[in-house]
């Protein structure tokens, strides 16, 4: 028995894991995580930033960055050490490539006078989170085409976002030669995401059939 079951099973009768508690299983951290903390708060960091609010953007900015790497360090040892990722889980990786590249276009919102180079090694780790899953992308597809596949948007689309606004600042280094290529590859991965999406639709494959009890 692991020692992740071993902890969860020392749980007093009835109690559920909670945060800061301890006793969850390892093999429930998955990318979801990310949603509620780190890419609300980035989302509210960038809202700030538009609507004139960028001071109090910046608050959601720190809470977002900090959370991501407390979370990014907890998920990859629990790729590298637990057991893989079921077939439709697998899908859930895209949300990894969201968290660097939404935290640059909210860093740019909140704080456009900003050292440049915290942005730039943002999309740096961004760029490198899409080969990694490319590299995985022959696994991940072993899953049918599902909605879940939409876990990549996020991030791809702040992916081509990010270097646009940097050159919109006057960024006249390596990203005016980066941003053709990610704009390109965001608008490609997304015209087939579209396409996928409403090819199943059509087929009335897009979503699981419903678990139907028998009758007796």
């Amino acid at each position: 028995m692991s020692a992740a079951r071993s902890s969860r099973s020392a749980l007093p009768s009835g109690e559920q894991a909670v945060y800061g508690k301890g006793g969850r299983d390892i093999i429930q951290t998955t990318p979801v995580l990310y949603l509620p903390s780190v890419a609300g708060s980035f989302v509210a960091s960038t809202v700030g930033g538009a609507l004139g609010f960028a001071d109090l953007g910046t608050f959601f900015f720190g809470m977002g960055f900090f959370t991501w790497l407390a979370i990014e360090s907890a998920l990859l040892h629990r790729l590298l050490t637990a057991p893989t990722l079921t077939s439709a889980l697998r899908p859930t990786l895209g949300i990894q490539l969201a968290p660097p590249v939404v935290g640059a276009v909210a860093l740019i919102a909140v704080a456009p006078q900003a050292p440049i180079l915290l942005v730039h090694a943002m999309i740096g780790y961004g760029v490198l989170q899409v080969l990694i899953l490319l590299r995985l992308l022959p696994w991940i597809l072993k899953e049918p085409f599902a909605p879940s596949y939409w876990a990549f948007s996020f991030g791809v689309t702040a992916l081509a976002i990010a270097p646009i606004r940097l050159i919109a600042l006057g960024d006249d280094g390596v990203i005016l030669y980066l941003a053709p290529v990610l704009f390109g590859f965001a608008n490609l991965f997304m015209l087939i995401l579209t396409a996928g999406t409403i090819c199943r639709l059509l087929q009335g494959r897009l979503l699981p059939p419903p678990n139907v009890a028998p009758t007796p």
